[in-house]
């Protein structure tokens, strides 16, 4: 590409996909000369409290276009962003597109593109639970196989790529940009007024975070769950900020948590990205199955006691602070009571996990223009 400006779609379709475009927009922002890039959002995740609060929040300018996907089975929102994205492609004739994650936005728009003959770049590539029943790791495995460019967040996602037998060549370890948007955040973050507004003090309270189907789709699953966050809640509040589809599972299957501001669990409506990190950055313990909990809390040096039986995150194991419990109440309640009897894992950052992310990806798209 030497010698021309490059007219990228960076795409980004849930609430993860945003933290890690912010730091990246802005780097090709810096070089205008080499860059025009084109923010598309697929609205894969539609909900102004869970999507275009963090889009104000990150100061993401506003998508060249949304798509406006909407929620749906995995297949009729694959399709729907498939059919959308290749008209924007048709219409825009991009030199290349970025796509970021795992979720169904992500492998749409790389099949999309793959298909056009328009290069793809995978940042976040090479991570795997090896759990294919995990639709995120089929996300992953298909989006890196018809990418030319995988941007590696640490080491040990290379083995798995050359394993599948992707060329050395295309892999660029370059770090974690999520943890970039954290530092990048870092004054917003601790300005954040939402300890004083629960009422809670730094290290006072833990944290959960419950989205996934394998933990609320089945009722014994989310009531094991239930019992081992309300047993931990004996001894310190939990503070439960409740994805939409989770509280629509508790209902339909008769749970309801108790504990109202005392020691318990208090359920409460999603956070702004601030507001959230904050909470997060000053838990006792973090309860969650979400990947980019795990690396956050790795950062922050917070325990984290994982709601899995596996993660494509294995970093923040061996590294990190964080453990796997599965949806077992006794595993549980196990790790969190050791956590609040002070025996927890201390952890450390691992490699290139800092405020530099962005600026290696950038080069590397430069193709050598950048010193």
């Amino acid at each position: 590409m030497s010698g021309k400006k490059q007219k990228i779609i960076v795409v980004a379709g849930a609430r993860p996909n945003f933290m890690k475009i912010a730091p990246i927009l802005r780097a090709m922002g810096k070089h205008p000369g080499l860059f025009d890039p084109l923010f598309v959002h697929t609205g894969q995740h539609y909900d102004d409290k869970m999507s275009r609060i963090f889009l104000e929040q990150l100061g993401l300018p506003d998508p060249h276009r949304d798509l406006g996907v909407g929620s749906g089975s995995h297949g009729a929102q694959t399709g729907q962003v498939l059919i959308r994205f290749e008209e924007v492609l048709l219409a825009e004739k991009p030199d290349r597109i970025m796509v970021v994650g795992d979720v169904n936005s992500t492998i749409a728009c790389a099949l999309a593109a793959a298909k056009l003959h328009i290069p793809v770049a995978h940042v976040e590539a090479g991570l795997r639970s090896n759990d294919r029943t995990m639709p995120e790791e089929i996300n992953r495995i298909l989006t890196d196989q018809i990418s030319d460019m995988l941007f590696i967040p640490s080491r040990d996602a290379a083995q798995n790529l050359l394993a599948e037998g992707r060329p050395e060549e295309a892999i660029h370890f370059v770090g974690n940009v999520m943890i970039e948007s954290l530092i990048l955040f870092s004054r917003q973050i601790d300005g954040s007024g939402i300890l004083k507004a629960l009422n809670v003090e730094p290290g006072g309270y833990g944290l959960v975070t419950l989205h996934r189907p394998s933990n609320v789709d089945d009722p014994d699953v989310l009531k094991r769950i239930f019992e081992a966050l309300t047993r931990i809640g004996e001894r310190i509040p939990v503070l439960f900020p409740a994805h939409p589809r989770t509280v629509k599972q508790m209902r339909s299957f008769g749970l309801e948590a108790g504990g109202g501001g005392g020691p318990g669990i208090r359920m409460m409506d999603p956070l702004g990205y601030f507001d959230f990190l904050c909470l997060e950055k000053n838990a006792a313990l973090v309860l969650t199955d979400s990947g980019g909990v795990q690396e956050e809390t790795t950062f922050f040096r917070v325990p984290c006691i994982t709601l899995r039986e596996n993660t494509e995150r294995p970093v923040t194991l061996t590294q990190g602070t964080n453990v796997l419990a599965g949806s077992d109440s006794g595993r549980i309640i196990g790790e969190g009571l050791a956590v609040l009897d002070g025996r927890k894992k201390k952890g450390s950052i691992p490699e290139f996990w800092d405020d530099r992310v962005s600026g290696r990806i950038v080069r590397v798209l430069a193709g050598g223009e950048l010193s």
